[in-house]
């Protein structure tokens, strides 16, 4: 799935000889699962809405902040999974990928909400989400569309990009008209990079879904409503050159998309900036679900206590908790419908669940720079008896980091409230560590976690 590496970094390679857009441009593939796009999306939109920007004449940091306005368009869209799962009585990431596919008549997305609503579920869990909509389509909506856009827009300027940056993202879903959400602004009132980036996506979109002609056969219809006039008809130029279609469907296209960013305008990460981005990930991944608010970063905490304890130097501290709070990128590929289930999921929702495990060690196998943490996060669910997943390691091939994020991350879930069970109190959550002593939990981690919760850091 994650063919095409951003780097070729060995695990030794310091992130100061990283570029950000090597780093973002593979995040943006979690992006991609949690909207249910085919991996690469994100890359492909950058791609085009890029070639405007050039095509507008612009140049160093007015393109540069067009070019991560695209990229990162999605930033926000985990923050209303669980709302549109609720809403629409159903998976999350095919909900959204079908939606997009809608065209403008409000006809077609009523017979959208009529065949998808509930498909699933009991026939009175269906009607009574059908009366709902009915009733309030356009005040969930809207909100479903707020959350996202000023969530996104938010995370955009904890990664320390310019405010441009940050309303593109926020006007992703306006539309020239004024017809879009949430804000219902038209025209040039809509920051250019949104525009852009809106464009882009829906090119993409149907691009990726039924071919270059339905691309542009999309773009032409929603020209002067949707999407502003002037930007389709570049798109249009663009589109009949030779080798633009040809080279959006190029396996190294993520390499091509990284000649494209202003040459002058490159952004080199430090550790410092390492962790800010890994932080903010953990925003996105959480977002997913409300009972997981702050889990990220609170793993991430008692991950660093516990190595404080073991003795653990100040470099591989940095890089576990960094490894901790990005444990569940690959929660973005998971149905919310999965996630927030009250009840014991069946085989197959089981099945996909553990598959974010994977995820997470594909996701961060694609940054140069995080390589070395990938089987680190992504290996929290192995046990050492050899009973756990994704790989069925066992106690001979498991990571100290590994067995640290693991205890962090069944501490903090045990004291926190989930969809099938209110939180524990820490007395509890630690006797159920002790049970699995040797199984499952490394004993020198489960000592030094104790010796953390007794400090009262974190509870």
């Amino acid at each position: 799935m994650y063919q095409t590496r951003y780097s070729d970094f060995d695990q030794n390679d310091s992130p100061a000889k990283s570029r950000l857009s090597e780093i973002l441009g593979a995040f943006s593939y979690a992006l991609d699962l949690t909207e249910g796009q085919p991996a690469g999306h994100s890359i492909r939109a950058c791609w085009i809405g890029t070639q405007i920007g050039m095509a507008l004449g612009m140049k160093g940091d007015a393109l540069r902040d067009v070019y991560y306005a695209v990229l990162l368009k999605d930033l926000g869209c985990s923050s209303n999974a669980a709302r549109v799962s609720k809403m629409f009585v159903g998976d999350d990431r095919k909900l959204k990928h079908d939606f997009k596919l809608l065209g403008p008549d409000p006809e077609e997305c009523g017979a959208f909400i009529g065949s998808a609503v509930g498909v699933d579920a009991d026939p009175e869990t269906r009607n009574q989400a059908l009366a709902n909509l009915a009733e309030n389509v356009g005040e969930i909506m809207t909100d479903i569309m707020a959350i996202r856009c000023s969530r996104g827009a938010d995370i955009a300027r904890q990664l320390r990009f310019s405010e441009d940056v940050a309303q593109a993202i926020a006007h992703l879903d306006e539309h020239w008209d004024g017809g879009g959400l949430p804000l219902g602004i038209a025209g040039p009132d809509i920051h250019l990079g949104g525009r852009i980036a809106l464009l882009a996506q829906v090119a993409d979109v149907f691009y990726s879904a039924r071919g270059r002609d339905a691309a542009l056969a999309e773009v032409r219809s929603r020209s002067g409503t949707w999407l502003d006039p002037e930007l389709c008809g570049l798109f249009e130029k663009l589109s009949m050159a030779n080798g633009f279609w040809e080279d959006l469907a190029l396996e190294d296209l993520p390499e091509q998309l990284l000649g494209l960013e202003p040459g002058d305008r490159y952004v080199i990460v430090d550790e410092d900036y390492l962790d800010d981005i890994s932080s903010a990930f953990g925003r996105v991944i959480d977002a997913k679900s409300p009972f997981t608010a702050g889990h990220s970063e609170r793993v991430g905490m008692i991950a660093d206590k516990i190595a404080e304890k073991l003795g653990m130097d100040t470099h591989r501290r940095r890089v576990l908790r960094r490894a901790a709070t990005l444990h569940d990128v690959g929660k973005l590929g998971v149905s919310s419908a999965i996630l927030e289930k009250p009840s014991k999921l069946d085989a197959k929702e089981w099945e996909a669940m553990q598959g974010h495990a994977a995820h997470t060690t594909n996701i961060l196998g694609q940054i140069g720079v995080m390589s070395e943490m990938a089987m680190i996060a992504g290996s929290h669910h192995e046990r050492l008896d050899g009973k756990g997943y994704p790989l069925g390691l066992d106690e001979t091939s498991i990571s100290i980091e590994s067995r640290i994020i693991t205890v962090a991350d069944i501490y903090d879930a045990l004291t926190a409230d989930r969809p099938y069970r209110s939180a524990m109190s820490s007395e509890k959550a630690m006797g159920i560590l002790h049970g699995e002593l040797g199984v499952a939990i490394d004993r020198q981690c489960f000592a030094a976690l104790q010796e953390v919760v007794e400090e009262g850091l974190p509870v």
